[in-house]
């Protein structure tokens, strides 16, 4: 039988003092069989960096046509599609394609950095690509802040993302490595 996916649930007090953002956010994620802890959090990072009540967690690794993370419009349009690790430079292509600004998350330092030198001719030319970069230690930190029901903390000031929960703190400084 099948691996069921475990259900987080998170309140997030978002403070984004570059984007001028405040929210106070109840968040619903599914956590796949294969996905790990890390992972989980780098996708809640995400949300974190460009937060807005419209932004959605979609079906992630269970759909193939979809992002980690969407924000669409009241048409219906993708203004925002997010996704993470490395994937494949058609899959960004086509991304960027659909909408109208496109942000990795890379993660995995050593295989994110071999993936950026195959890649980084290619994706220059997607001009509504943006790549962030976490480092294996960012990834660690965030993978120790999960749980089941979180009560999050995140605040946005000067490139660094400050996340706060009642068991820790992470200090994130996600370098770009291209800016739409």
């Amino acid at each position: 039988m099948a691996q069921k996916a475990t259900v987080f649930k998170a309140q997030v007090e978002l403070a984004d003092m570059e984007r001028h953002q405040y929210l106070s956010q109840s968040l619903t994620l599914a956590r796949h069989p294969s996905e790990t802890n890390g992972r989980l959090m780098v996708r809640m990072l995400a949300w974190c960096m460009y937060g807005d009540e419209r932004l959605e967690f979609t079906k992630g690794l269970c759909a193939d046509d979809e992002p980690e993370l969407w924000l669409k419009n009241d048409a219906g349009e993708i203004e925002l599609w997010i996704e993470l690790g490395q994937p494949d430079e058609k899959r960004l292509k086509k991304a960027c394609s659909r909408a109208k600004q496109v942000v990795l998350f890379n993660y995995g330092q050593r295989s994110a950095d071999v993936w950026w030198q195959q890649n980084q001719g290619k994706l220059g030319q997607l001009k509504n690509l943006t790549i962030w970069s976490i480092t294996d230690e960012e990834f660690d930190a965030l993978a120790e802040l999960a749980a089941r029901g979180i009560k999050l903390q995140a605040n946005i000031m000067d490139g660094q993302v400050m996340l706060s929960t009642e068991t820790g703190t992470a200090a994130i400084e996600p370098s770009c490595r291209q800016r739409a």
